[in-house]
Order: C-alpha cells, then structure tokens, then sequence
C-alpha cells in the first residue's frame, strides 16, 4: 500500500482544498471536546438544559425550569468551561496539520490563537445569548448556531493572520 499520498495529504504542503478539510476535520474533533465539556457541565454542575431540550429529550440528560435570564448566563459559563481543552487541542492539532506555524514565536502564536478564539466565541456567545434570552431558542440550537458562527471568524483569521498558510 502506497501511504505516500495520506502523507502528503497531512502535511503542510497539501494544497488549500487539503487545508480546508483538514482544518474542518480538526474543526469537528474540537467542537466534540468542547460540546462533550458543555453537556457535562450543562448536565451537572451548571445545570441549564430546560426539559424541551434535544439533549434532554433525546440524549436522557436531566432538565432544570430556570427563567431564561439564568440558563442563557449558565449556557455560556459551560460553553467557556470547554474553550480552554477545545482551543488547546485545536491549535496543537492545526500546528501540526493544516498551518505553517513559525510566523511568530509559539507563545505569541498562542496568544493569538486564543485571542482570535476568543473574539470568534464572545461574537457566538452574544448570538447565542440573544437566542435563548429573547427568541427563547432551546439551548442546544442556540449552541450550533453559536458553533457555525465561531467556526467561520476562527478561520479567516487563522488562515490569513496567525500562520504562514
């Protein structure tokens, strides 16, 4: 079998088409981690998934009533508990998979990517807030909204700003 092409398919030199499936790939694998975080805390400490839930409904996860003040403030403390694990994973995983690092030092490239990640999730977290505060969307859409909205500026500004390409 010849694995030279799923070598070069991971490596930096693969093509933009390579880059964009790869970055998805790892896009899924973070976006797991850091939604596998926020149902264990949503579930648990935090306690935010009202009883129309998905997650509830589908998945057994226990259910809270809580106003919608509260669980929209306990959705976004959860989703910030799994950002940590998430963008850590995600920027070792891109690193060595889809961008050139070496743009900047590795501290600062961090720094960045944190900072990127956290600007892509303050825009989500807002988006998602104002969905379950005043269009009262069930958390667990309000979430994949939230998802799709981080994943589109984390991107851009990866792509064009952190790394090399």
């Amino acid at each position: 079998m010849n694995i030279e092409p799923i070598r070069k398919f991971l490596s930096h030199e693969a093509g933009p088409f390579a880059q964009f499936v790869k970055y998805g790939a790892i896009g899924v694998a973070s976006t797991c981690v850091q939604t596998g975080i926020f149902y264990v805390l949503a579930a648990t400490v935090l306690k935010c998934l009202g009883p129309d839930d998905w997650a509830v409904r589908f998945a057994g996860l226990p259910a809270v009533e809580l106003a919608d003040g509260v669980r929209a403030v306990r959705a976004a403390v959860a989703t910030a508990g799994g950002f940590v694990v998430a963008n850590v994973f995600c920027w070792l995983m891109n690193r060595r998979f889809v961008f050139r690092p070496g743009r900047y030092r590795w501290f600062v490239e961090l720094g960045m990517f944190f900072g990127t990640a956290t600007l892509a999730t303050v825009i989500a977290l807002a988006v998602q807030s104002v969905l379950i505060r005043y269009a009262g969307l069930m958390t667990t859409a309000a979430v994949l909204i939230e998802v799709l909205v981080s994943f589109l500026v984390n991107f851009f500004v990866r792509k064009f700003v952190i790394f090399k390409g």
